[in-house]
């Protein structure tokens, strides 16, 4: 057992949150602090995954982003397209095509940045992967993200009630491993059917397998649609430890979505890069 005083000494890198690009998020104290969990869920094509991957590429931490959700052509051409401004589509079909020599240089330099693209990791898988960032790089990732954190095989349930408490195990297990680690560990999750169109506030409430008592952070996603090709994605903080909080989903920051270059912005602000 530790005193207050030699708690200091024990603090680490605990607690001390990684670079982000949401200005919005961060006035409101929604930070993606190292060695705690946060969930970010919304309706299927949304944007959770543009947003992990926003954090990721615009960060340009140490990360281990395991993609169940998305295959490597997709991360790849997204992932490139918001490092470069490029239209992502532009960059699918040159990645098809393999005519990709051009972007190597750029992407060489994010070396410390691995994708995992199983689509049903285990929670073994995981951690070796984790054991062997740590081998070659001598340190952990600071940023993990687990797209989605349903696609993770943590050994299966049988009904309903299983289910729920399969994902809170889970849960646990993903915020142990966090202090373990020290890496700020971003899960992506589902919400109920009633939020299923992606077009209202989702609150604390609206997380499928009701999931909210482990992570330190939660963050709902919705969106809204010009009806130009024009998205604008609100994110709301429902639950957050070390600041505000509206488990409502009524309050939230606001980013410009560019879909051709996967480029999310404050709105209002300068873009990212």
């Amino acid at each position: 057992m530790y005193s207050l005083i030699q708690s200091v000494g024990m603090k680490g890198a605990a607690g001390e949150p990684i670079r982000s690009p949401f200005k919005g998020l961060t006035k409101m104290g929604a930070e993606f602090r190292r060695g705690e969990l946060s969930v970010v869920a919304a309706a299927g094509g949304t944007g959770k995954s543009v947003l992990a991957l926003n954090l990721a590429m615009q960060s340009n931490v140490p990360a281990l982003y395991f993609s169940a959700d998305s295959t490597a052509a997709t991360q790849l051409s997204r992932a490139t397209a918001i490092l470069t401004g490029e239209d992502v589509a532009d960059i699918k079909a040159k990645l098809h095509a393999d005519e990709f020599e051009e972007y190597r240089s750029i992407l060489a330099k994010r070396w410390w940045q691995r994708f995992n693209y199983s689509a049903r990791p285990t929670i073994a898988e995981i951690e070796l992967h984790l054991e062997a960032f740590e081998e070659v790089f001598n340190i952990y990732p600071h940023l993990v993200v687990v797209d989605n954190i349903t696609n993770v095989d943590a050994g299966g349930a049988q009904n309903a009630d299983e289910f729920t408490f399969s994902l809170e195990g889970l849960c646990d297990y993903l915020n142990e491993l966090a202090r373990e680690t020290r890496a700020h560990v971003m899960a992506m999750h589902h919400v109920v059917g009633e939020y299923a169109d992606g077009l209202k506030p989702i609150p604390q409430s609206g997380l499928k397998g009701k999931i909210s008592r482990v992570p330190s952070l939660i963050l709902t996603i919705h969106k809204e649609i010009d009806g130009m090709d024009g998205r604008i994605l609100h994110v709301s903080p429902v639950k957050n430890r070390e600041g505000f909080e509206d488990s409502s989903g009524e309050t939230f920051a606001s980013y410009d979505f560019d879909v051709r270059n996967v480029r999310l912005k404050d709105v209002g602000g300068p873009p990212m890069l």
